[in-house]
């Protein structure tokens, strides 16, 4: 009997790290073979089942990366954009699939994933839900049928922990819209406004991020012009929507040939 593919949980005392590995242990189509921690975190040399307060599961918790994949058939990963950059490199010299939920990651550090793209499979997205990702090719679709008397705004929100702005998905949604109406989204971003700012510029696309108490993530796609708005939304309850897509992309790699994959790919959108 063929055995389920092997996963590995980076990050494993966060909050999407102890997500993602209730969501592999409850699956009966993967199983845990590893999870990492940083060097010097308390859990570290611990069995993971009594680190999170529960009984032994016979998982140890590591920080040594690179000996952990060599284990597995796939890492999920939602840590730092630095971990992840270190983490592509072993994911790729051991041959696993990387899933990327990792945000807050710059233009030079995602460039910088092709490199472990060209030796292994890697998925990377802003947000791995599925109504996330049909909201993005709403998002395309409207933006590309309403012109530049619409302005666009992407207003998100999320837990007072999070720590980058706009959220990973925000700027999947920007992108969308600007994909639609055929322009760069760096040529037509607008954040971060405060003061006086002036009138907003016709055909820019705006971001809006609310910080507070225990939001999942709720997402607004804006669009507004005069006499009428257009507002598409989705709104995450539950973290473990997020984990569930995580999953499914790892197994969806399996047998994939090497490069740079999104949700869209894994959901066959």
């Amino acid at each position: 009997m063929t055995k389920t593919p092997g996963i590995v949980i980076t990050g494993a005392s966060g909050r999407m790290g102890q997500m993602l590995i209730k969501t592999v242990l409850d699956s009966d189509k993967a199983r845990l073979v590893g999870v990492v921690e940083r060097s010097g975190h308390p859990w570290v040399g611990q069995d993971l089942g009594l680190a999170m307060g529960g009984s032994a599961i016979g998982v140890m918790v590591s920080d040594d990366p690179q000996a952990v994949f060599a284990q597995a058939q796939a890492v999920i990963d939602f840590t730092s954009p630095e971990a992840t950059l270190a983490f592509s490199k072993m994911a790729a010299k051991a041959g696993v699939v990387h899933v990327i939920g990792t945000t807050g990651m710059s233009e030079a550090q995602i460039a910088a994933l092709k490199t472990a793209a060209a030796e292994t499979v890697l998925v990377r997205a802003g947000n791995m839900s599925l109504g996330v990702n049909l909201l993005v090719q709403l998002t395309k679709k409207v933006a590309a049928a309403l012109d530049e008397d619409f302005d666009i705004e992407v207003i998100e929100a999320h837990h007072h922990h999070k720590v980058d702005a706009p959220s990973g998905t925000a700027l999947m949604l920007g992108e969308a819209a600007a994909e639609g109406r055929g322009v760069v989204l760096a040529d037509v971003s607008d954040s971060g406004r405060d003061g006086i700012t002036g009138a907003r510029k016709r055909g820019d696309i705006g971001f809006s991020a609310i910080r507070g108490g225990d939001i999942v993530g709720e997402h607004d796609v804006l669009f507004a012009a005069a006499g009428e708005r257009i507002v598409l939304r989705h709104m995450a309850t539950d973290r473990a929507i997020f984990a569930r897509g995580a999953l499914k992309a790892a197994l969806w790699g399996q047998g994939q040939a090497p490069g740079e994959y999104d949700m869209l790919a894994v959901l066959g959108l």
